[in-house]
């Protein structure tokens, strides 16, 4: 089993890319280039992991520095930089415990990556960490989602088969399986990941990842109250990565919001 004060490790870490493919259509890519288009740069990517957005802009000459809590995920993200001759400004760190050298037009924490934060405390410390990085005008965006279980179903799902791909280079093969445990009355997810590691029939590599507590579920109402709280105006709460408002039922939403 894994354990550590980061998460993102082992081969989690390695996997990621690989699990998640081609992530270049995905719609938060536009979504949080228009709004680094309309607020301006300097940006900051929270949670920038091995570098989806970051990379992607840093290509397109956009002023962007990333932190994240996981030294493995930052050292892919290095090595991805350096394949495409790409030298990103990066920091080890953790949310609420945010302190770089610089203040940003745009914060963005993508991939709902804020959720992570499963203690109250610290996600209400680490807004105001965000609110500390923001310069007056700027914004800060993140999306939120409702987790997955619904009133009068299980809270628990069974193991399944979450991802499967073929490693570059090697000829073996990765699959991960997944399960989860969900507490209505807290409102915190617990999860199981199984990974393996495959070549010609034959387990070369296997983990466990458990997290219990691993992620916080947040209701738009909630998501706002975030915002709010750590002093941020013009709260708006849109639906999905779009700019239709969000109705109540939509997740994930993104919450978005000003420093006065």
């Amino acid at each position: 089993m894994i354990q550590s004060e980061y998460e993102y490790r082992g081969l989690m870490a390695s996997t990621w890319d690989l699990f998640r493919g081609d992530t270049s259509g995905w719609s938060d890519r536009s979504f949080f280039r228009d709004l680094i288009r309309e607020y301006a740069e300097p940006v900051l990517d929270v949670g920038c992991g091995t570098g989806r957005h970051l990379l992607d802009y840093l290509s397109q000459g956009v002023d962007i520095d990333g932190v994240d809590v996981s030294p493995e995920m930052l050292a892919l993200c290095r090595s991805k930089a350096d394949a495409a001759g790409l030298s990103p400004t990066l920091y080890e760190q953790r949310m609420e415990e945010l302190d770089v050298p610089r203040s940003y037009r745009v914060i963005m924490v993508p991939s709902s990556s804020f959720q992570l934060l499963t203690d109250q405390a610290d996600a209400a410390r680490a807004m105001l960490r965000f609110v500390a990085h923001l310069q007056s005008g700027g914004v800060l965006a993140m999306p939120l989602m409702e987790l997955w279980w619904k009133e009068g179903q299980p809270t628990q799902s069974d193991w399944r088969l979450a991802g499967e791909a073929e490693l570059p280079h090697s000829g073996g093969t990765a699959r991960k399986w997944s399960r989860a445990r969900f507490d209505p009355a807290t409102q915190l997810e617990h999860t199981e990941d199984r990974y393996e590691v495959t070549r010609d029939g034959v387990v070369i590599a296997e983990e466990l990842h458990s997290r219990s507590p691993a992620t916080r579920s947040y209701t738009q109402r909630e998501g706002v109250s975030l915002f709010k709280d750590a002093g941020l105006t013009d709260v708006q709460v849109y639906k999905g990565f779009t700019r239709e408002t969000a109705v109540e039922g939509d997740s994930p939403f993104t919450v978005v919001g000003v420093r006065r």
